[in-house]
C-alpha cells in the first residue's frame, strides 16, 4: 500500500465515522447515562434520580437538559473517533498484509484468524493514543441532571482532571479497555472481512443491492462485537466515573475488583446494562463499515 493509498483509506475511514457517529449520538448518550448511573456520584448520592430504563432516560434527558444535549460530548467523540477509526482501517489492512495470505474457500479458519488479529491489533494501538479524549467523551457524556454542566468541554474536562489528579487520571482503565478493544475490533473488523468474503454481491453493480449486503454484514459484525466486549466497556467506563476524585473515594479499585463488586452487588447481567441501546447503537457502526467500503469501491473503481 502506497503512502497516497494510506491517506485515503485514513480520510475515508475518519470521514465514515464522524457521519456515522453524529447520526447515533442521542442513542449512544443514552447508552453511556444507563451504563454508567451505578457509578455516577449525583446518582448515587441521589441528586439526580436513577434511569429507569432506555425510554425514560430519552425523555428526562429532553426534558431536563433539551434536545441539543443528546449531543453533548458528540464534538470529542469525533475528534477522538476520527483518528481512532482512521488509524484502524488504515492500520488493519496495513497489518493483515504482514500476515502470510490464506485462501477463503480451503483455509477458513487461517483466514478468519488473520482478519480478528488484524482488527484487534489496529483497535488496541488506536486505543493507545486516544485514550485522554475517550475519557472525556465519557465524562462530558454521563453529566446528568438539570443545571449547569460539570464541564465547559474538550479542554475543561481534560483540564479539570489534569489539574486535580494528574495525567494518570485520564488513563484509568487503560488495562480494560485494551483487554475489550482486542475482541471488539477483531470480531467487529475480523468478522466483517470474513462475512464480506463470502457476500456474492460485494462488488454487485447494482448500488442498492451492494449497499444492503454490505450492511447485512455489518449489522451481524457489529451486534456481535458490541456483546462480546460489553462487559468490558462497562468496567472501563466505571473506572472513568471516579478518575477526578481522591483515591480513598473511590469505589472500584481496580479492573478485578470492579468485576467482583458489579457481580456480586447487582448481578452478572449489571455487566450488560444499555446493552438494549447499544445494540440500536450498532447501527452507526454498520454504517461506519458501509460508508468506508462503499468509498473505497468508489475510489479504487473509478477514482483511481
Amino acid at each position: 500500500m502506497g503512502n497516497n493509498d494510506l491517506m485515503i483509506y485514513f480520510l475515508t475511514g475518519g470521514i465514515s465515522s464522524a457521519a456515522a457517529k453524529t447520526v447515533t449520538a442521542p442513542i449512544e448518550r443514552v447508552k453511556l447515562i444507563i451504563q454508567t448511573q451505578d457509578a455516577n456520584s449525583k446518582i448515587i448520592s441521589c441528586e439526580v434520580k436513577r434511569y429507569t430504563g432506555i425510554e425514560n432516560c430519552f425523555r428526562r434527558v429532553y426534558s431536563e437538559q433539551g434536545v441539543k444535549a443528546f449531543w453533548r460530548g458528540n464534538w470529542t467523540n469525533i475528534i477522538r473517533y476520527f483518528p481512532t477509526q482512521a488509524f484502524n482501517f488504515a492500520c488493519k489492512d496495513s497489518i493483515k498484509a504482514m500476515f502470510p495470505r490464506a485462501n477463503k474457500h480451503t483455509e477458513f479458519y487461517k483466514f478468519f484468524t488473520i482478519n480478528m488479529a488484524s482488527g484487534g491489533l489496529a483497535g488496541a494501538g488506536s486505543l493507545l493514543i486516544v485514550y485522554p479524549l475517550d475519557y472525556a467523551r465519557t465524562r462530558l457524556a454521563t453529566d446528568v441532571g438539570p443545571g449547569k454542566a460539570q464541564f465547559n468541554g474538550l479542554v475543561d474536562c481534560l483540564k479539570k482532571t489534569f489539574t486535580q489528579r494528574g495525567v494518570g487520571a485520564v488513563y484509568n482503565g487503560i488495562g480494560v479497555s485494551i483487554l475489550g478493544i482486542m475482541p471488539y475490533r477483531g470480531v467487529y473488523f475480523g468478522l466483517f472481512d470474513t462475512l464480506s468474503g463470502y457476500n456474492p454481491y460485494e462488488m454487485s453493480e447494482s448500488n442498492v443491492t451492494r449497499a444492503a449486503s454490505k450492511f447485512l454484514c455489518a449489522q451481524i459484525s457489529s451486534i456481535s462485537a458490541g456483546y462480546a466486549s460489553y462487559p468490558f466497556d462497562t468496567v472501563r467506563r466505571r473506572l472513568q466515573m471516579q478518575s477526578e476524585k481522591a483515591r480513598e473515594e473511590w469505589v472500584y479499585e481496580g479492573t478485578g475488583d470492579c468485576f467482583r463488586k458489579i457481580i456480586a452487588e447487582e448481578g452478572t447481567t449489571a455487566l450488560f446494562k444499555g446493552a438494549g441501546a447499544n445494540a440500536l447503537r450498532t447501527i452507526g457502526a454498520a454504517l461506519v463499515l458501509v460508508f468506508y467500503s462503499e468509498i473505497s469501491y468508489f475510489y479504487e473503481t473509478r477514482g483511481r
